[in-house]
């Protein structure tokens, strides 16, 4: 589409909008009719700790929405020379899990409880067993069960919790509704109705009930809905939160929001039975289609969700992957200045990261340990990132940098060691986020790590909020078909993409510095039991 096409769109309010919360950053990607990207914007953020919560406030969830909108809105200024003033649909995608609960005038009863908390376990544990299915200790569920456990005073005041995602979507329209994928993050879904489980939700409300909670689940929940539901429209006054200057106009369609997890599974065309997605940025996951059941529960590392269609999904998550690598190049960063040199933030990752390809395949005796918080796969309810190292070990850049490609996706192969042994049938499996951008290294590695080839689409940068603008779109024209006919049909048709698959000596070195990875985890127990 030439510029003066798209720029016509634009102004005649056909492009569609998606916008995610990440946890690090707030992008917003606008798509024409063609459905590609034609304009985004962004705004860095990141959580903060407070009395030992992971949380942000919901003045920057506003502040961080409010530039991530204007950007893009100068973006297409400077790009189309036209102003961005109505569209043809929008929808808000975040992080999953988490906790905000408001009273009945739509108060924060208490600071929003992110999915990287771990202070759940009890709740976790105890629902897990009541259901006979995992419920983790992010799962919203989890956190509202721990909050009563724990007789907060806030309890009795709760009108109605949701997660980012879902309050960001009742700003906008005033509805209290969510999609299935991020719903099934909050509480399990029924895969025969697409709802909240109705046997699950009475044996909640009675054991709540027995704990001194006097309202009824139902009463609290969002909706779910399925994409391309009726999700409500811009409001005059969500129109002013989302663009304070007044130019945006109201009456706009929403999507159903979503989770990121459900997002990546659409930007990846990973939302029919055998196909799967990996989402590698700050933190990890795969998510995994089933054909049918696994023969069994595996409560802290395998959650079950669903697609934003509602299909049964086994998901393995990770709460850290490029975090801790991240903050090692920035430290080689600040140490080549002092040396004087000069170079951008692009070409400094590009080579540091770059210099992994050439490590031993087994990183030469080096495993390094990522943990920033707690992880749920391997049972830490907490982190200390560190070094651990053979006394011979081949110590250079390439071999440090290869193990820590190795160690953001170690405990996610740890996790999806499990499905393995299932015996779930995977046709396809592909990669997008952070992890995936180093030439030579991502996709290489993950194959290893994952033995499966994998793929990466040339729009697989965008992420989640172009899925997020996917299903705008979708809630828009569904043109009478399900998702991923949709899907298929309307965006991945002549999709350009990138397919490596697994490098038997690569394999083999991945799984050798596995075992290593195993054993160094005693020493991280030590320390996080030591250095408080």
């Amino acid at each position: 589409m030439t510029k003066e096409a798209i720029a016509k769109e634009i102004e005649n309010g056909l492009a569609a909008l998606g916008i995610e919360f990440g946890s690090t950053r707030i992008k917003a990607v606008l798509i024409d009719s063609e459905k590609n990207p034609v304009a985004q914007g962004g705004f860095t953020w990141e959580n903060s700790l407070a009395d030992g919560i992971w949380t942000y406030s919901l003045e920057e969830v506003h502040n961080g929405i409010v530039s991530a909108y204007a950007e893009l809105k100068k973006d297409v200024q400077e790009k189309y020379d036209v102003k961005l003033t109505k569209l043809k649909a929008l929808g808000i995608s975040a992080m999953m899990h988490g906790y905000l609960a408001f009273d009945k005038d739509n108060k924060l009863l208490v600071p929003f409880r992110t999915w990287r908390n771990t202070i759940t376990g009890q709740a976790s544990r105890e629902l897990t067993e009541l259901f006979n299915y995992p419920c983790p200790e992010r799962w919203s569920i989890s956190h509202y069960y721990q909050a009563i456990l724990k007789k907060e005073p806030h309890i009795p005041q709760v009108d109605f919790f949701t997660t980012l995602a879902g309050y960001a979507h009742f700003m906008l329209t005033g509805k209290k509704v969510l999609g299935v994928g991020d719903a099934s993050g909050m509480f399990p879904i029924d895969a025969n109705t697409g709802d909240y489980d109705r046997a699950m939700v009475a044996k909640f409300d009675e054991i709540a009930a027995s704990k001194g909670a006097s309202k009824k689940l139902l009463e609290l929940l969002p909706k779910a809905i399925p994409a391309g539901a009726d999700a409500g429209f811009l409001t005059k006054e969500g129109a002013k939160w989302l663009d304070p200057t007044g130019e945006l106009s109201d009456g706009i369609l929403c999507a159903p929001p979503e989770g990121d997890a459900g997002t990546g599974m659409v930007a990846t065309n990973a939302v029919a039975p055998r196909t799967g997605n990996i989402s590698a940025g700050t933190s990890v996951f795969a998510m995994v289609v089933l054909e049918k059941a696994l023969s069994k529960a595996y409560p802290g590392v395998i959650d079950i969700v669903t697609t934003p269609d509602g299909k049964p999904t086994a998901m393995v998550h990770v709460n850290t992957c490029t975090a801790e690598f991240n903050k090692w190049v920035g430290i080689i960063g600040e140490a080549a200045k002092l040396l004087g040199a000069d170079f951008d933030t692009g070409k400094l990752y590009d080579t540091i990261l770059g210099s992994a390809k050439d490590g031993d395949k087994d990183c030469g005796g080096i495993y390094t340990i990522n943990y920033i918080s707690g992880e749920g796969v391997t049972d830490f309810s907490e982190g200390r990132p560190m070094v651990v190292r053979s006394q011979d070990a081949k110590f250079n850049l390439a071999n440090f940098m290869r193990s820590q490609f190795y160690s953001a996706v170690g405990t996610l192969r740890l996790g999806m060691d499990v499905l393995f042994n299932e015996n779930v049938k995977i046709d396809s499996m592909t990669g997008h986020g952070g992890y995936f951008k180093t030439e030579g290294v991502g996709l290489e590695t993950m194959a290893a790590a994952m033995h499966t080839p994998i793929s990466a689409m040339a729009t697989a940068g965008e992420g989640g909020p172009w899925g997020m603008a996917l299903l705008a779109a979708y809630a828009a024209d569904t043109m009478g078909k399900n998702l991923g006919d949709w899907l298929e049909s309307e965006v991945f048709a002549s999709a350009q993409k990138k397919t490596v698959a697994p490098a038997s000596d690569d394999v083999a070195g991945f799984d050798k510095w596995l075992e290593g990875y195993k054993a160094s985890l005693k020493a991280e127990r030590t320390a996080v039991e030591n250095l408080k």
